[in-house]
């Protein structure tokens, strides 16, 4: 049988396959070509669409960009705040795996944009600290959370933890033999992540 025929734009083709490979192997270690044939399109249209490398480059944060807040705009309008909520399911991450396909790349893609030196990666991580302090200050209005001495500190960690799950999700998913960002993954880690945050890591077992 036949595969379906692609009907995604030549522009799109190019962008995805630049995504998929930077996020593999990271932008210095990909070359046009390499982006061209993994397209299965020339190099001259990548040149007519993008301009260059760099521009593809940049054209790929702004996508990448663009995604992680239309998933967030979409958690935050369904669930009030991003964070690690009442629900005992991480509300980040729980968006994640519900508006990100399986197999995208944007979860290795945004690893290395936030570990990287950019400004389009610390403007991101910005955003998504602020976030993460408005649902801290949603949950403690909620009585499910306290401020602590410091709050920004606080949302930071919250952040962090859930950030950590998204980049090391292939090293988790080995480790525990389940994929984190699965159902089972999801409940399984927010079940035993609530029990410390409650208890700490010296609480009492129930």
């Amino acid at each position: 049988m036949s595969s379906p025929p692609d009907d995604r734009t030549g522009r799109a083709r190019i962008r995805d396959a630049a995504l998929r490979l930077f996020s593999e192997r990271g932008p210095d270690a990909v070359t046009i070509r390499d982006i061209a044939a993994a397209a299965d399109l020339s190099p001259a249209l990548l040149v007519r669409h993008y301009g260059s490398r760099d521009g593809l480059i940049e054209a790929v944060d702004d996508y990448v960009v663009a995604s992680i807040e239309a998933m967030l705009t979409q958690v935050t309008e369904q669930t009030g705040a991003v964070g690690i909520g009442p629900s005992a399911v991480p509300s980040m991450l729980g968006g994640l795996a519900s508006y990100l396909p399986t197999d995208s790349a944007i979860p290795a893609y945004l690893g290395r944009l936030l570990t990287g030196s950019g400004s389009v990666g610390a403007a991101l991580f910005g955003r998504l600290h602020r976030v993460s302090r408005t649902a801290l200050d949603a949950m403690v209005a909620d009585g499910v959370a306290v401020a602590g001495g410091d709050p920004d500190v606080r949302a930071a960690f919250l952040l962090i933890s859930d950030l950590a799950v998204l980049m090391l999700r292939t090293r988790l998913s080995e480790v525990l033999g389940v994929d984190p960002l699965s159902n089972a993954g999801m409940k399984r880690w927010a079940s035993e992540v609530f029990e410390i945050y409650r208890n700490g890591l010296t609480g009492t077992e129930k």
